[in-house]
């Protein structure tokens, strides 16, 4: 389940870029290193799985509306599916910590989908 770092990632860019890679993971920030960082493998990877949260998380929230118009069952709905995202979000700040380029679980595929 974990990816290599790819040929071209290097210990020295992994620790030039953990700031703008840990700013991926806070939701709109994704675009940061995605837009600014097109040289680094490292802070594209993190680009994109802070991307793949921050669909998941907008569409959840959408959805929410929907789960708090069913009393008690929706609201606890809601709490999981948050604390699934907020689970989420800090394996990707984890991983950027560690110097790691794992996906996220079930959600990492989706900005690699987006972003080529």
């Amino acid at each position: 389940m974990a990816d290599e770092p790819k040929a071209n990632s290097t210990s020295s860019d992994i620790e030039e870029n953990k700031l703008v890679a840990f700013l991926a993971y806070f939701w709109i920030l994704c675009l940061i290193p995605l837009l600014l960082k097109k040289d680094s493998p490292f802070a594209q990877f993190h680009g994109k799985q802070g991307l793949s949260l921050a669909i998941v998380e907008t569409l959840f929230s959408f959805f929410v509306w929907i789960l708090f118009l069913i009393p008690a069952i929706g609201w606890l709905l809601a709490l999981i599916g948050y604390a699934v995202i907020f689970v989420f979000w800090l394996l990707g700040i984890i991983n950027v910590l560690s110097g790691k380029m794992e996906k996220l679980p079930l959600i990492g595929e989706i900005g690699e989908m987006i972003v080529k």
